[in-house]
């Protein structure tokens, strides 16, 4: 099977660590041949299978649209008959438009993937994020969800919607009695801080270690733009010396391992894979219960603390919770770990891989 994954770039994000996490897996078996195709060049970025690879189109610099001028390289690309796969599967809402559109002019296969609920556009492009969903989606062969939350909403409008959840990525630990840091953390994408909650963050945990001054908060992910505004806020809020910013690190496992509490602050997310990948090792987790996904992960006081979606104090409450009762950490992380099976990666390749040949032998 000759398939070929698109994205807008391999700079550090969800989406994008998934793809990686895809390919490396799909690529394993030697039937398959993976292609990504990257529209734009990114900071950072995952290391993929040197089985996997790696395409730059051509660029064209001369038209300001990136919209247009990707359609434009994509199909420069595709216009030879030897670089067509046998299916494409593409990542995030705008790349699917540039890839659904292809696609169709080129009689190809098309996954859309979507990695957030329905209810989330980027700032600023609302118009053609809802165009893209209402109008150009139901071209693709099948647009891939991760909760069952957005199967209505998108079968309304005339898709054919699969749910395929993130995968998670780490291997669970057998061992799980190590003594950890007294570390809060948190992971993603600083220059989506009002996305994943990071401002809101820094305001809640700042009484919380000024009262227990052991503990850190550790903000894992790249983004200057967003490093800026944060590290202003820890100032602001007098926690400067409390607050640890990694950056970009490809060695989250080992941190995770290494760390008490995993807190996701996120005012929307998809199915949020560093949840599970926190889980894996062993972390006790706490969440919002936004929408969508936490909710199909921590079952509360179970395997997590699931805190009623930007409740603030509930919040604090809870991390206070974690913080003093180390017997409350240790069960929720024993549960979280025996809760992962089916999100395991070797399942989720099965589950891409029969969906592949679904597709590609359906005769239109």
């Amino acid at each position: 099977m000759k398939v070929d994954f698109i994205i807008s770039s391999l700079g550090g994000g969800g989406a994008e660590r998934v793809l990686a996490l895809m390919v490396n897996s799909l690529a394993k078996n030697p039937n398959n041949e993976i292609s990504v195709i990257s529209l734009f060049e990114g900071k950072g970025g995952y290391e993929l299978n040197p089985n996997v690879k790696r395409i730059k189109l051509k660029q064209t610099n001369y038209i300001p649209s990136h919209t247009i001028r990707s359609i434009i390289n994509l199909s420069r690309h595709y216009k030879n008959k030897n670089n067509r796969p046998d299916i494409i599967v593409s990542f995030v809402t705008l790349t699917n438009l540039i890839a659904i559109i292809v696609a169709k002019l080129f009689s190809i296969k098309i996954i859309a993937q979507e990695h957030n609920s329905h209810l989330r556009f980027m700032q600023g492009r609302e118009r053609i994020t809802n165009f893209t969903k209402k109008h150009i989606y139901k071209k693709a062969d099948i647009i891939t969800v991760l909760t069952s939350f957005d199967i209505e909403y998108y079968e309304s409008y005339g898709s054919k919607v699969y749910v395929m959840p993130n995968p998670c990525s780490f291997k669970a630990i057998e061992t799980n009695s190590h003594e950890r840091e007294k570390i809060i953390l948190a992971a993603g994408h600083l220059n989506r801080y009002n996305h994943k909650g990071f401002d809101n963050l820094i305001k809640l945990i700042a009484p919380i270690v000024k009262t227990y001054p052991d503990w850190k908060l550790k903000i894992a992910g790249a983004g200057d733009e967003g490093l800026a505004y944060l590290k202003k806020l820890a100032i602001e809020n007098e926690i400067e010396d409390k607050v640890i910013f990694t950056g970009f690190i490809n060695n989250i496992a080992e941190v995770m391992n290494e760390s008490s509490i995993f807190i996701l602050s996120s005012r929307f997310e998809g199915l949020p894979m560093v949840l599970l990948e926190a889980m894996s090792q062993g972390m006790a987790c706490i969440s919002y219960n936004c929408k969508t996904g936490p909710s199909d992960i921590i079952e509360d006081n179970v395997n997590g603390l699931l805190i009623e979606d930007q409740n603030i104090p509930q919040m604090q409450n809870g991390l206070r919770k974690l913080i003093e009762n180390e017997d409350l950490r240790k069960r929720l992380s024993n549960e979280g770990i025996k809760s992962l099976d089916k999100y395991h990666i070797s399942e989720i390749t099965k589950r891409y891989e029969a969906l592949f040949n679904s597709i590609v032998n359906t005769n239109e």
